[in-house]
């Protein structure tokens, strides 16, 4: 996907800032933008030998080809080991980090002692930001207070208030915003995406997430989840725990409890729109039958709905059952629906 075509209007940010570039850059915005992949094309423009016109990287020159291997000398990328191993690690193997560890900061002080190819320039990529741990924050803020000369940090994050404040401050923020719906459902659509307006809706605008929920779908557990809450009252809980807990596990780490809980999320949404009079925002397909259901529903019991999902979305990150868990979440909503 041609992120830079996505983005023009940022990545014209991002280019006028070559002439005099600051030591940080903070790029922030809703998951799924296609943010790392921007910060990594811009990344790779700087370091570029044969740059085009608009600073785009030519993909020819040595320092291109070493970026598209991996091992470009003045390139580091800093993000949890859990981005890098296989999602599907063996059974009784430990797991990898989700935060980004003050090792990994601490490795940097070998890449700085050594001189930068052909004078050029170093870059440091983190993603995302918000996956740094306190110990690791303090460390990463200390070079940002003093930063080599030469040096940039492009730092990526979906959720900039997680980060120290000192930090964001010696940042220079480049918002990163949802593009246009016209040219999103074109790039779905050039990497073989059907519906892609369905998908795009879901992911509430965002075309990289859009593609991850499209693949997801491989199982077919959003249809399984959208027809049963559709069922009104006739909802079987715990058929709908087994059928998706089934679904997890088969999906060997490409769904998890968060993406039910998330979809149940903007399906309240939905139904609170709905109710309002307001046109649905994400289950496009199934707006007619969401219509139906808000009218059984009164608004101040979808609030206090969302909040209770606002809880089981933290508790999804470490369930102690994932059955119970699913079991309690659709009771939950069994509840709603009636009386």
């Amino acid at each position: 996907m041609n992120v830079i075509a996505l983005h023009s209007g940022t990545w014209v940010s991002l280019q006028a800032q070559r002439e005099r570039l600051p030591h940080a850059l903070l790029l922030v915005g809703q998951r799924g933008l296609g943010k790392f992949a921007l910060a990594q094309a811009f990344a790779k423009s700087l370091l570029c030998e044969q740059p085009l016109n608009g600073g785009h990287f030519c993909g020819k020159c040595l320092a291109c080809n070493w970026f598209d291997q991996e091992n470009h000398p003045d390139f580091r990328l800093l993000r949890p080991q859990a981005l890098v191993e296989e999602a599907d690690a063996e059974e009784g193997k430990k797991r990898a980090s989700q935060q980004i560890i003050i090792d990994q900061v601490r490795a940097l002080e070998d890449f700085f002692n050594v001189g930068t190819h052909r004078a050029g320039l170093k870059i440091i990529v983190v993603n995302p930001a918000d996956a740094m741990n306190r110990n690791t924050a303090n460390a990463l803020l200390k070079i940002l207070e003093e930063p080599a000369p030469g040096t940039l940090f492009l730092m990526v994050s979906n959720e900039p208030l997680r980060l120290l404040p000192t930090i964001r401050s010696r940042c220079q923020l480049i918002p990163v915003g949802v593009p246009r719906a016209a040219v999103a459902e074109a790039a779905l659509a050039a990497e073989g995406i059907t519906q892609p307006a369905r998908w795009l809706a879901l992911a509430g605008g965002s075309p990289s997430l859009a593609i991850e929920l499209a693949t997801a779908q491989e199982g077919g557990w959003l249809d399984i989840l959208t027809q049963r809450l559709a069922a009104k009252g006739e909802l079987d809980p715990i058929a709908l725990a087994v059928d998706l807990e089934k679904v997890i596990r088969e999906s060997k780490g490409k769904l998890a409890l968060k993406s039910i809980v998330e979809a149940m999320q903007k399906w309240l949404v939905d139904l609170t729109l709905a109710s309002n009079g307001l046109p649905i925002r994400y289950f496009l397909l199934q707006q007619a039958t969401i219509a139906e259901l808000a009218d059984m529903i009164s608004p101040a019991r979808l609030v206090r709905a969302y909040r209770l999902l606002l809880t089981r979305r933290r508790e999804a990150e470490q369930p102690l059952n994932a059955r119970l868990f699913l079991e309690g979440l659709f009771m939950d909503y069994r509840s709603l629906l009636r009386p």
